[in-house]
């Protein structure tokens, strides 16, 4: 049903709904913003309805990174219509931060047609302490979840030994001796 059919009164309450609730709340079309609520313009830094008419990408901290999550969410959304995981995510003045994203397909078919997305600031109890790179933050996203590194190197399309490295990398980087200790790390356990 379109809120045009719907009584003023509830047009009224559901843009307010929309607006107002505690959660970021953004709508594409393409992968470009449509419109934001309150929560995400304060998430990200941006003013209200300035990301109208951008594009995503700006909200990634780099254009890997939005083209690979896009890849990953498209595969998924075309065969559930609902995407979700938890990535690093760039604010409005640079800084990085944990995000939890979650998105639902109007149409399966095709998924970035139009989409509605929920985001939820994880920084408090997951920051981001270290200077990463576009693909150490890749794996990363993966290692949170538990998944293993030949599991990693095929949601990327690298070689396994690759995120090895990049997982030795990240704990030296991380100041940690063992695996586990790197997850503790990330996930915001000291």
């Amino acid at each position: 049903m379109s809120i045009q059919l719907l009584p003023s009164d509830v047009q009224e309450d559901l843009l307010l709904a929309f607006d107002m609730a505690p959660v970021g709340l953004l709508v594409s079309r393409r992968r470009v913003v449509q419109s934001h609520n309150r929560a995400f313009s304060a998430m990200f830094g941006y003013a209200p309805g300035a990301l109208e008419g951008k594009s995503l990408a700006c909200l990634y901290p780099s254009t890997s990174e939005f083209e690979h999550t896009g890849d990953r969410a498209l595969l998924v959304m075309r065969d559930k219509a609902l995407y979700s995981d938890e990535r690093i995510m760039k604010r409005a003045d640079g800084r990085l931060f944990w995000c939890q994203v979650s998105g639902q397909a109007i149409d399966r078919a095709d998924p970035f047609s139009a989409a509605v997305w929920v985001f939820e600031d994880i920084s408090q109890k997951r920051p981001v302490t270290a200077q990463l790179t576009s693909r150490e933050r890749e794996v990363v996203q993966f290692l949170v979840l538990g998944k293993s590194s030949k599991e990693i190197g095929k949601l990327l399309g690298i070689g396994y030994r690759t995120v090895e490295a990049h997982r030795a990398r990240l704990m030296r980087k991380f100041g940690v001796g063992t695996s586990n200790e790197l997850i503790a790390r990330l996930i915001g356990h000291n």
